[in-house]
């Protein structure tokens, strides 16, 4: 298998032709139909069904097609990051549950960056979406939490992916909900006092499993559930209506205006931390990142940050 043979695959199935695909690649139909020949006899699959108006991708070609962009845009960026003697491009890219905190800390280093040359990239995605980044190294760490319910299953999955966990802090457990919500003005809250009030909750795609949400006590039963799957319609829903979610109990500028952060009555902690893949040696950007992950825990006296 080779790289050009993915490549004239992604074009025959955006092109719906392997003579539309010839034409825009400046390539003839035959090396076009060889190569996909041979990908076909390599794997033991039938990629495309061919027809007079062209060809469609067949079950096992679409499978095949979604992996093969994946290696093309893995080959892209190790040619842009390492052609034209490029040896100070600064990258980071950084995958994280839907925390305002891993934000910050990433503009933060942003704005400490220096050179003419860098790439960042921050990802806010579901907890299976963070570990399968890092296992594939498109991102070079992942942010995320567990606890006593999830931690034995994520564990799991960290193995799996070949990536290892290091803790950053440990919080108790907060319920945010607006100003004008009914409960803003208690000073602690029990779950029973929650009942009557929608829950909101980042939703999880194809992994959904209350292992991998990003609240806790998801796998308690509620009444009424609202699923978002980014923090500007949390922040929205916080502070327009009567719902809550749990968290760390960490509010960022952009939510103490607005929002209100109330312990709840448990003994139940949420860690917080990152995972890195094992073969992955941190760059010096990436440390910054983490200090500066550090240094917001350590500033929050609601958190129990962990020594370095």
């Amino acid at each position: 298998m080779t790289l050009q043979q993915l490549r004239y695959l992604i074009a025959i199935a955006e092109y719906g032709s392997i003579n539309a695909a010839a034409q825009n690649l400046y390539a003839s139909q035959s090396n076009l139909s060889t190569a996909i020949k041979e990908l076909e006899q390599e794997l033991h699959i039938t990629i495309f069904r061919r027809s007079n108006r062209g060809v469609t991708l067949t079950n096992d070609g679409t499978e095949l097609l979604g992996y093969a962009r994946q290696v093309i845009e893995q080959a892209d960026m190790l040619e842009n990051r390492y052609s034209h003697g490029q040896s100070d491009h600064a990258r980071l890219a950084i995958s994280t549950q839907h925390y305002a905190f891993s934000v910050q800390a990433f503009v933060q280093t942003v704005e400490e960056t220096e050179g003419s040359e860098y790439e960042f990239i921050l990802r806010e995605c579901s907890t299976g979406q963070i570990i399968e980044d890092v296992r594939t190294f498109r991102s070079e760490v992942g942010i995320l939490y567990t606890d006593d319910f999830n931690r034995r299953v994520l564990q799991k999955a960290f193995d799996d992916a070949n990536v290892v966990y290091t803790p950053l802090f440990d919080a108790s457990v907060h319920v945010f909900v607006g100003e004008g919500h009914p409960l803003a003005s208690a000073k602690r809250l029990k779950a029973s006092d929650l009942e009557d009030y929608p829950r909101y909750s980042f939703e999880q795609g194809t992994t959904n499993s209350f292992y991998y949400a990003e609240e806790p006590f998801s796998y308690l039963p509620h009444k009424q559930k609202i699923h978002i799957s980014d923090r500007g319609t949390l922040t929205n829903l916080l502070t327009n209506h009567n719902g809550y979610t749990l968290s760390t109990g960490v509010l960022s500028a952009e939510m103490h205006a607005g929002i209100v952060s109330i312990p709840l009555d448990t003994d139940a902690l949420m860690q917080v931390g990152y995972i890195m893949h094992r073969e992955r040696k941190p760059s010096a950007l990436l440390l910054r990142y983490i200090e500066k992950l550090r240094e917001g825990a350590a500033s929050n006296p609601t958190v129990r940050a962990y020594p370095v």
